[in-house]
């Protein structure tokens, strides 16, 4: 099968023919029709000093992805061939206290598909049963290739009450633009959205957000006052993995509200802890999805309306993936979905 494996510890993923994973008695072999690049994999392309620590060479990379059971283990009984179905990246232990309790999403062993163990930029990726989700009819290919980064976008909106509520988004990549769309369809009064990108921003009304914001240009009180918001915003989520964002959300939400952290820093930051302490502020790191809860919620949202789908704007053969990684790197594209052609 083809494979996009990162052979060597040096920037670059190399395209190579391997050998088809075979799936075990409790596993699910999948034929993958379209994936999409993470910011993960642009890591990995790179080669940065957290991918240099985390993933394993060669590895097969990927984890965003939608695609057809093909076959199954002897032990499998709830999903067969032919079932149209995505995956849960995280594979977890199933024995710590949190696994135990049903908090899966907090497993402090989990290996993650692509990262520590072949993904789904392949013709072919093996996962166990427990990790399987099967895709709805009604919800196309395209959005099966996101469900991934949808439900990271889901799991942090969806953490606190957003019922009318002003929300400020700080960070208009992929998730931050999703979670600017779950918020209006939740019931979210203002959804604010800042970044440093026009081209993202652009994005942004298209979903959902009541303004987008180019820091570099106005101030965040300015566009408070404009929408007639008395103390602040109510609810915080950060995408940017900027420490000047943080502290923009800190000084911008009012007493008492809560903040998702979802993007992820380069290094060590300085954050207006007083300042956050003396507003009385709820601060909870978010990490992938609650499983599985977070797919039930997306899934039910994608089929009452919730509309993603401005967020993809490039479709890219999958014998071209540089092409997609390029437009990422230099910020051109936001969701980049492969097609397999399989």
């Amino acid at each position: 099968m083809r494979a996009l494996v990162k052979r060597k510890a040096e920037p670059g993923l190399w395209m190579e023919e391997t050998e088809a994973p075979v799936p075990g008695p409790r596993d699910v072999l999948i034929r993958v029709t379209h994936a999409s690049i993470c910011g993960t994999d642009l890591h990995i392309h790179q080669w940065d000093d957290w991918a240099a620590a985390t993933v394993p060479v060669p590895m097969v990379v990927g984890h965003e992805y939608v695609g057809v059971v093909e076959a199954v283990g002897d032990e499998v009984e709830g999903v067969g061939p032919g079932e149209r179905v995505s995956g849960e990246g995280h594979i977890v232990c199933g024995n710590c206290r949190n696994c135990r309790a049903g908090r899966e999403h907090l497993c402090r062993a989990t290996v993650g598909v692509g990262v520590q163990r072949p993904g789904a930029f392949a013709d072919y990726v093996v996962i166990p049963e427990h990790n399987v989700c099967s895709v709805p009819d009604g919800i196309p290919d395209e959005i099966g290739a996101i469900l991934d980064p949808l439900g990271n976008a889901v799991h942090t909106a969806l953490s606190f009450d957003l019922v009318g509520e002003d929300v400020l988004i700080t960070g208009a990549g992929p998730i931050g633009l999703m979670a600017a769309a779950v918020a209006r369809h939740v019931g979210g009064r203002h959804v604010v959205i800042t970044d440093i990108n026009d081209r993202r921003l652009e994005l942004a009304t298209a979903m959902g957000a009541s303004r987008a914001v180019n820091v570099t240009r106005e101030r965040l009180d300015d566009v408070a006052s404009e929408l007639d918001m008395k103390e602040g915003f109510d609810v915080g989520l950060e995408m940017s993995g900027s420490a000047a964002a943080l502290n923009d959300m800190i000084e911008a939400v009012t007493h008492g509200a809560k903040i998702g952290l979802l993007g992820v820093y380069p290094g060590p930051v300085e954050v207006q802890l007083n300042r956050a302490i003396f507003k009385a502020l709820v601060l909870k790191g978010i990490y992938g999805r609650e499983m599985f809860d977070t797919w039930h919620k997306m899934f039910s949202m994608l089929q009452s309306g919730l509309d993603v789908r401005p967020v993809i704007t490039h479709h890219v053969p999958f014998d071209e993936y540089e092409r997609g990684f390029a437009a990422l790197a230099n910020g051109e594209a936001s969701k980049v979905v492969f097609d397999l052609g399989s």
